[in-house]
């Protein structure tokens, strides 16, 4: 019987591969790391609150690393092939940087997304030469993003399947390394807590991955918003939990749990109501200056109550959460008093616990 042999071997496809993976490193060469942002509490606490500042990518958020994370892989599997499309269920900020790569690898861009995504967001997303495909029901863009890829004869790249496993969570200057080398040289160098929100539930799994080994004492809070199944499943040991509408905080919250959700790697979960997300996130602004998305508000607002713990037991550390995207993508919702109306959110009380924690460090109990 002789020996059976086919070659697929493409000198043509090699080349562009080549140079594919070359321009989104070097994307990743040229950009300088992310600030790492103090959040003004009083000294005689003891104890250090720090953002991590990911607005500040060359596309505005955090899903900057992801995409770039996303692309590479899916270019070294072979999945992302020249002219073929790249698909993406999304609520915005990972659409932004992907249709970033998208044109810097020159393959067009599709972005499935809830009708309800942020005016602004749809505007980079056009920016960047992608193309939006509205749903009214955010839990079909999956079915959709996948009928599309089939349709289009382009890839998928379903962000919610493969964040946790697309980025390297041992280190390479991932997210976790970065925070712990900016770390180095204050007081707390090793947080008590770091506070991150899950959208896909990548950023969670990397850090508390990369915490566990390299064997540091950290603790990872989840902070999930209101309209969200994770805070559900988590506690209840539940995969199948599910959501019956979408999240208000864009960018994080899940009507499913997510196959990069690992709830195994995490200490921790809050839920937090969407009026104390906006509220925060108002409050990081009066203190800091900066604008911030309403994710950034839902993890700022779990690490202030971590905060009011350590101060109600005298610890003193550091604790770590991060900003999400920027503000003005969202000046017609979490700045907006007339949206706040519309959707009947009173952050007025949340807004108080903040300001009485900053005065007295103390946590007002009915806003526990």
């Amino acid at each position: 019987m002789p020996t059976l042999d086919v070659d697929h071997s493409d000198d043509e496809y090699r080349a562009w591969l080549k140079e594919a993976v070359r321009k989104v490193q070097a994307d990743a060469n040229r950009s300088a790391d992310t600030h790492l942002l103090r959040f003004p509490l009083p000294e005689h606490w003891g104890i250090d609150l720090y953002l991590k500042d990911e607005s500040t990518h060359p596309t505005g958020s955090l899903k900057h690393r992801l995409a770039r994370s996303l692309f590479l892989y899916g270019l070294c599997n072979g999945w992302i092939r020249p002219g073929c499309p790249v698909i993406e269920a999304s609520s915005g900020s990972t659409a932004v940087s992907e249709a970033y790569f998208a044109k810097l690898t020159g393959v067009p861009f599709i972005a499935v997304m809830p009708r309800t995504t942020s005016a602004e967001k749809i505007r980079l997303i056009e920016f960047h030469g992608g193309r939006c495909h509205f749903v009214d029901d955010p839990r079909t863009m999956y079915a959709e993003s996948a009928a599309l890829a089939v349709e289009t004869g382009g890839h998928y790249m379903d962000q919610f399947t493969y964040a946790e496993r697309a980025t390297d969570w041992r280190g390479n200057n991932n997210i976790a390394e970065s925070i712990y080398q900016q770390l180095r040289l204050e007081r707390y160098p090793e947080p008590a807590w770091i506070v991150a929100t899950a959208g896909t539930g990548g950023t969670s799994a990397t850090i508390a991955r990369y915490v566990h080994y390299m064997q540091h004492d950290t603790r990872i809070c989840v902070a999930d918003p209101e309209n969200s199944c994770f805070f559900d499943g988590w506690t209840k040991n539940d995969p199948d939990a599910t959501s019956d509408c979408g999240s208000r905080i864009e960018g994080i919250g899940r009507p499913r749990m997510e196959p990069s959700f690992v709830p195994g790697a995490i200490d921790r979960m809050m839920k937090v109501p969407d009026a104390a997300s906006v509220a925060a996130v108002r409050a990081l602004e009066q203190a800091i200056g900066r604008k911030a998305g309403g994710s950034t508000g839902t993890g700022l607002w779990s690490a202030l109550k971590i905060v009011a713990e350590m101060v109600a037991v005298g610890r003193t550390g550091s604790v770590v959460t991060l900003i999400c995207d920027p503000g003005d993508r969202y000046l017609d919702k979490y700045y907006s008093d007339a949206w706040l109306a519309e959707q009947g959110l009173d952050i007025a009380p949340y807004a108080e616990a903040i300001n009485t924690l900053l005065a007295t460090g103390e946590w007002p109990r009915r806003s526990a």
